[in-house]
């Protein structure tokens, strides 16, 4: 699950840049932080609909994920 955070945090954090900018900014912080959270959370949904995992890991990994996009978005 740690790595799938990462990874969409990551991927969370490349599209506030094309929004926001690359300068580190609240604003880009605010949407990559978003961002991640959507993604985690539609990621998990999709895996507990694929009987993948079980439904308790879907909060997690959109709060990993949003985390991780955070942490992402405060470094260039």
């Amino acid at each position: 699950m740690v790595m799938q955070a990462v990874g969409l945090g990551l991927v969370a954090d490349k599209a506030a840049k094309k929004i926001a900018g690359d300068e580190v900014s609240a604003a880009r912080t605010t949407i990559s932080t978003g961002l991640g959270v959507a993604l985690g959370a539609a990621a998990s949904g999709s895996l507990v609909v694929a009987s993948v995992v079980s439904a308790p890991v879907t909060v997690p990994l959109a709060i990993a994920s949003g985390g991780f996009a955070f942490l992402a978005s405060r470094f260039k």
